[in-house]
Order: structure tokens, then C-alpha cells, then sequence
């Protein structure tokens, strides 16, 4: 039911976009995204797939983000304006599409935890969307490139369980979270400092484990 309950908060957030109150909208897609980082933690605890046989924690898991993570912020990038108008019907519908292709493939994630390419994460990339407010060209062509990175077969970094550098990773993840909630709190109106903070902590969750191959491949 904890799990379930992140399906109703994503319905508040799409209404909250509706009604284009973006950052109300962000605040409660984060109240979402707590719920799933605790959801897991709390069932393993109380071993909920013995408790309860017939449901799947699992599946569950996989439509309530799909949800959170994928078609509310794909209307949200959608409607908001951000894109080219002719663009964005197509984007939208590409991300709907290969979000809902990229929950179902069981090779989503490595062997050491890392997401296997672009990992469905538009709550996160609409965050960055509103956050820049790049020309709808370069918006549009942002989408595009996500859309097409969800099916390439490089490593993004799982900021909680990925073991290599993880107090570096949740105290990047501390950080982050504060400016977000500044960058919310003052409705994307922020200085050029936090906004650089933000993008240098997304550089690192996506290309730490590049960095880290092409350094031993140098050494080596």
C-alpha cells in the first residue's frame, strides 16, 4: 500500500501540471521519488514477498514509476512549452513509448547495479528542462538525444546501490537535493552558481563510470 500510494501522488502532480504550477508539481514528484527509495528497504525488511505471496512488490515497483518517472513528466515537457510545438507531440509520445520499453527490459540494469543506458529518469530531466530554460531547438533536440541514449549500452550511475565511491555519491546526493528544493523554492529563479552545482553533480552521476574505465584503460 506504501508502494501504491506513490500512483496517487503522481495523480496529484499531473494535476499540479495541468494547472502548469511547475514547481508544485516537482515538489510532489519528489515526494514520489522519497517513497521509492524507501519502499524497497521497508518491504526487505518486513519480508513482504513471504507476508503477502500474491503480490508482486516488483511489478508494482515498475508501474508506480513508470508512472512517477515517465508519463507525468513526459506531460509535463510536453505541455509546458519548453520545446518546438511541432516537436513536442512526437517527443512526448517517444518518451511515453521507450520509457515504457525501458521498464520492461530485464537487462535495465548491470550486474554491479549501474543502469544500462539513459535510465527513464524524465521526472529528472524535466527538473533540468525547467531548470535551464534552453531555446525550444535545443530543448527539443536534449529530448531527442535521451530518447535515443535509453537504448545505448553505457553505465549511469545508481546513486544507492552502487558500492564503488558511494560516500562520495550520497553526499553529491545530499547536496543535490538541497538545491533542488533552493531551485524549487524559488521557482527555478536561481543563481548561476547552484544551477553550475547541479549540472556538475548530474555530470558525475552519468559519466563516473566512464571516467573510471578510460582512466584504468590509460593505466593499463
Amino acid at each position: 500500500m506504501f508502494t501504491a500510494l506513490g500512483a496517487g501522488v503522481a495523480l496529484i502532480a499531473l494535476l499540479e501540471a495541468v494547472r502548469e504550477h511547475w514547481a508544485a508539481m516537482f515538489w510532489w514528484l519528489g515526494v514520489a521519488l522519497v517513497i521509492d527509495a524507501v519502499d524497497g528497504p521497508m518491504s526487505r525488511r518486513l519480508v513482504v514477498v513471504r507476508v503477502l505471496p500474491n503480490w508482486s512488490g516488483e511489478v508494482l515497483d515498475l508501474v508506480v514509476d513508470f508512472v512517477s518517472y515517465v508519463f507525468v513528466p513526459a506531460y509535463a515537457i510536453t505541455a509546458s512549452g519548453l520545446l518546438l510545438p511541432v516537436a513536442a507531440p512526437l517527443l512526448g509520445v517517444g518518451i511515453a513509448v521507450t520509457g515504457a520499453l525501458y521498464f520492461s527490459d530485464r537487462r535495465m540494469k548491470a550486474a554491479d547495479n549501474h543502469f544500462r543506458g539513459f535510465p527513464g529518469l524524465w521526472n529528472i530531466a524535466a527538473f533540468y528542462l525547467f531548470l535551464l530554460h534552453l531555446s525550444p531547438a535545443w530543448s527539443s533536440l536534449g529530448v531527442a538525444i535521451l530518447i535515443v541514449l535509453t537504448f545505448v549500452p553505457f553505465n549511469v550511475l545508481h546513486p544507492i546501490r552502487v558500492v564503488r565511491l558511494r560516500r562520495l555519491t550520497l553526499s553529491l546526493i545530499g547536496a543535490w537535493t538541497v538545491l533542488v528544493m533552493v531551485a524549487l523554492v524559488n521557482d527555478f529563479h536561481v543563481t548561476m552558481t547552484v544551477t553550475a552545482a547541479l549540472c556538475a553533480i548530474a555530470v558525475y552521476i552519468v559519466g563516473c563510470d566512464a571516467a573510471i574505465r578510460l582512466v584504468r584503460s590509460l593505466n593499463t
